[in-house]
């Protein structure tokens, strides 16, 4: 195994340490700026979330190692272009910031009151993340939603906000009836046979499908997730299957794979 200890004395040094040399040395890492790296960041938190559902340990830890790395990446940028003017930050300063953010969370766990087991009032989560949002200036409850966000989970997570201050339906019927109006708009939306009154209508259906998991307690990324996998399994006996005749899927008619679709069902 590589000898490792000339970076650093400890696993946060020599993390520092790899971080500059890279950015230094490499000619792919030298050249990499906030925008090209994003996608990378997105990636790995999807990876991170893969490894935790399937249960695989070994892969986490390499997973949020990775995961890891792009937040040590984005830190070490940001602190090249440190000025008189504070406009940049570097990794020590991410970990104060988010200390500093966790206790003022908690109030509850951190206070000298809470201590000394004296009752107190704490406000609650909202109510504080109402306060960060205040001070950073935002106007809506709605503004702080990251647009970065996976378009069904952002989605979610808007209505969710909104239902907050009683932007919501009472019931299920309502929402049913939503589901309906909108399958009806999509059906004139085709018939017109405009791609971008196509688009639109079709948003809004699977917005309000959205609603509809979020009414009955259902996460939506995690039931679209459960579907995939489910496709793709019997997808796959389809095509094995074929490999199993000596035939490619392509071969195939639909009357032959719907019949084998429904075989897979019952596996």
């Amino acid at each position: 195994m590589t000898d490792i200890t000339f970076l650093g004395q400890t696993p946060y040094k020599r993390l520092k340490a790899l971080m500059t040399r890279l950015r230094k040395d490499c000619p792919w890492d030298s050249q990499q700026s906030f925008e090209s790296i994003a996608p990378y960041t997105i990636e790995e938190s999807y990876e991170v979330a893969d490894a935790i559902e399937r249960k695989d340990m070994s892969g986490l830890r390499e997973e949020l190692g990775d995961l890891l790395f792009q937040v040590l990446f984005h830190a070490e940028i940001a602190s090249e272009t440190i000025t008189s003017d504070n406009e940049g930050f570097n990794l020590d300063d991410v970990s104060d910031s988010l200390v500093r953010k966790m206790v003022d969370r908690h109030p509850h766990v951190f206070t000298e009151l809470n201590k000394s087991k004296t009752k107190i009032e704490t406000p609650s989560w909202e109510a504080l993340k109402a306060a960060e949002r205040k001070a950073k200036g935002y106007d809506s409850l709605l503004d702080d939603v990251p647009r970065a966000l996976p378009a069904l989970m952002r989605a979610e997570k808007l209505q969710k906000r909104a239902s907050r201050v009683g932007f919501d339906w009472p019931d299920l019927e309502g929402v049913f009836a939503k589901i309906a109006e909108e399958t009806d708009e999509v059906t004139e939306a085709i018939e017109s046979g405009k791609q971008d009154a196509i688009e639109d209508e079709m948003g809004d259906l699977i917005f309000a499908v959205t609603n509809l998991a979020r009414k009955t307690g259902v996460d939506p990324e995690k039931a679209l997730r459960r579907t995939n996998a489910k496709f793709s399994k019997r997808f796959k006996f389809i095509e094995a299957q074929a490999k199993a005749e000596g035939r490619n899927v392509s071969d195939m008619d639909l009357e032959e794979m719907e019949a084998l679709w429904q075989a897979a069902k019952s596996i």
